[in-house]
């Protein structure tokens, strides 16, 4: 593509050195150590790295022009920009020729949840013979049966984002069911992303590490729903209090679905009972009853199974075999997943407040008459760190034994997360603390007997531990087979 089209798509404060708009661009580029002959360079402004002081090692590399929020002293073609995420996802679009607009792409937003949603609303087009393509925090996957492949963060950068939408063109592929982060949407990752569809599960503390206040967490959130246009549809969950702000940025052409436990809502659960093999429900929708009999387990798991039926509901999809395919589906990896029974161990990924006490309420309505329930989690450095307290008192709140521990410390002291965790509790006296993750599953392993239910909480499905600024390889199911089975 020559330079002078990728200028014409994008807003721009000045033109330097861009004598020879016809130069040949082969390719976008954000990382100088990644760049390539004939890329342009985009000096991101991050939480940690400036960019711009990088752009002379990418000239160095290949890049033959950068897009800048200000002059560099190079005399490389510049394009100077206001925001250079913003123009990093617009060249993007422009460069992949906007793919997205040829696809039916659905984003689901949320604090929680989002990576089941995703997962259900994938194995409901395969049911009706739709191909549909995840994206997601485990990496993306053309179809449900085959391995992820790695994708780097829950949402994709532009560039990749973009490319990887022309891909999915180019295979024929129609329909795209993507994660959407809070940082993607506040870090343009998403802009000039055709959504067809969007998907709200819920709004609850956490990434204050990064938008310092709910409000602006929210906001980042509404931006998905904001850029919905005609013929286009939004799914929100009606219990929870922030979908009635969304309901006033949502366009009066867009068509609205709810769902709801609590509330009137289009797809609603009542009768809800859960026993060792699952969850079971009353589903109504619009009027309609549908017994409901689940593999998965917890309130959470009845909410997101609401969200993708509710979505099913926007696609037209039938119902009661929708249902049906619902009540086949085992869960996710990491998420709510039983490793051993007898003592039953369950690892989950949750890691805000919310997501530790829906985790909690659930693994105590199967924790046998007697039975104990065990809770192991620690939480994350270099994160919000308000969360700690709040995580430390739910936990002691709902569980009969506490085991603090590390989760991922990176720079920061897991001495330190720990005493901040502990900050929550009433009473330490009964608490049990071991920053080594691997211990504290061991010590889990001596308190539980075989009518006890073992919950290991914060990683979920993750293969590795940030400790400073080495990972290594942990695995909390690994760990749980190891030490409860072989142990």
């Amino acid at each position: 593509m020559k330079l002078r089209n990728l200028i014409e798509s994008m807003s721009y404060i000045e033109l330097v050195n861009c004598d020879d708009p016809t130069i040949e661009i082969d390719g976008i580029s954000f990382n100088s150590k990644k760049t390539k002959h004939n890329d342009i360079f985009v000096c991101l402004t991050g939480e940690h790295v400036d960019g711009h002081e990088y752009a002379e090692d990418a000239v160095n590399n290949g890049a033959v022009a950068c897009i800048a929020e200000r002059r560099l002293n190079l005399d490389t073609p510049q394009i100077i920009v206001e925001n250079t995420q913003e123009a990093l996802a617009k060249v993007s679009a422009e460069f992949y020729g906007y793919s997205s607009s040829k696809l039916n792409v659905i984003g689901v937003t949320g604090t929680n949840g989002k990576t089941t949603v995703t997962h259900l609303i994938q194995k409901l087009y395969e049911a009706f013979d739709l191909h549909c393509v995840l994206i997601g925090t485990l990496g993306y996957k053309f179809t449900s049966s085959e391995q992820y492949h790695d994708s780097g963060h829950t949402t994709p950068q532009a560039p990749n984002l973009q490319r990887l939408m022309y891909y999915i063109n180019d295979k024929c592929y129609d329909n795209v069911v993507m994660e959407v982060s809070s940082h993607s949407l506040a870090q343009h990752r998403v802009d000039n992303i055709d959504f067809k569809g969007a998907v709200f599960t819920n709004l609850t503390q956490d990434h204050l590490d990064f938008h310092i206040t709910m409000e602006n967490y929210f906001r980042a959130k509404a931006k998905l729903f904001e850029n919905l246009v005609t013929g286009d549809f939004a799914v929100l969950n009606n219990d929870d209090p922030y979908s009635g702000r969304l309901k006033e940025v949502i366009s009066p052409n867009v068509s609205l679905y709810t769902y709801g436990i609590n509330t009137n809502a289009d797809v609603k659960a009542e009768n809800i009972s859960f026993g060792n093999n699952g969850a079971k429900f009353t589903c109504i929708v619009r009027g309609e009853e549908y017994k409901v009999k689940l593999l998965m387990n917890g309130m959470f798991s009845v909410y997101n199974v609401l969200a993708a039926l509710t979505t099913a509901l926007a696609l037209e999809f039938d119902i009661e075999k929708s249902i049906k395919v619902l009540e086949q589906i085992q869960g996710v990896a990491g998420r709510f997943e039983i490793i051993v029974n007898k003592p039953t161990v369950i690892v989950d990924y949750a890691h805000t407040p919310d997501g530790l006490e829906n985790v909690l309420k659930a693994a105590r309505e199967i924790t046998p008459q007697g039975g104990n329930l065990i809770c192991i989690f620690g939480c994350g450095g270099d994160r919000d760190t308000t969360k700690r307290p709040k995580m430390g008192r739910i936990a002691e709140k709902l569980a009969d034994k506490v085991i603090v521990t590390s989760d991922n410390p990176r720079s920061e002291n897991p001495q330190q997360i720990i005493t901040d965790i502990l900050a929550g509790f009433k009473s330490v006296n009964e608490v049990i603390v071991e920053p080594d993750r691997e211990l504290a599953i061991k010590e889990a392993y001596k308190l539980a007997n075989a009518n006890d239910v073992v919950l290991v909480a914060g990683k979920g499905h993750e293969d590795y531990q940030i400790i400073g600024d080495t990972t290594i390889h942990f695995d909390d199911r690994e760990k749980v087979r190891e030490i409860f089975i072989g142990g």
